[in-house]
């Protein structure tokens, strides 16, 4: 299994990241799939998961309405559209896959992470 994020930088406060996660290894469309963060000094934060067939996406709090998750199963591809960044998004972005076919679980493993950095 190989999870690659890709699309992270330094951004002002307001701009906007897309970031992308390219899966391998694994049926893709077959499996929940997860955006977690963490900033440092704090544990991981999961922001989102989409379901197997995209048509089931949760949102925390945190990033409702400033931030999209969508799949392309056809790509093998997850996304994250950030829009309105604020200092508190800045954290090293992974995507991950649930652990268990067509469930969520809340069960995942991370892949390599992408660094956001946003400046006040």
């Amino acid at each position: 299994v190989q999870l690659q994020a890709s699309g992270g930088g330094l951004v002002q406060s307001g701009g906007s990241l897309r970031l992308s996660c390219a899966a391998s290894g694994f049926n893709f469309h077959n499996f929940w799939m997860y955006w977690v963060r963490q900033a440092p000094g704090k544990g991981p934060e999961v922001i989102s998961h989409v379901s197997f067939n995209g048509g089931n996406i949760f949102y925390q709090d945190s990033v409702k309405g400033r931030f999209t998750s969508s799949r392309d199963n056809a790509k093998d591809t997850l996304y994250l559209q950030m829009n309105s960044l604020k200092s508190d998004d800045t954290a090293v972005y992974y995507c991950a896959k649930d652990n268990t076919f067509r469930k969520y679980t809340g069960r995942y493993s991370l892949g390599q992470g992408t660094q956001v950095t946003v400046s006040s």
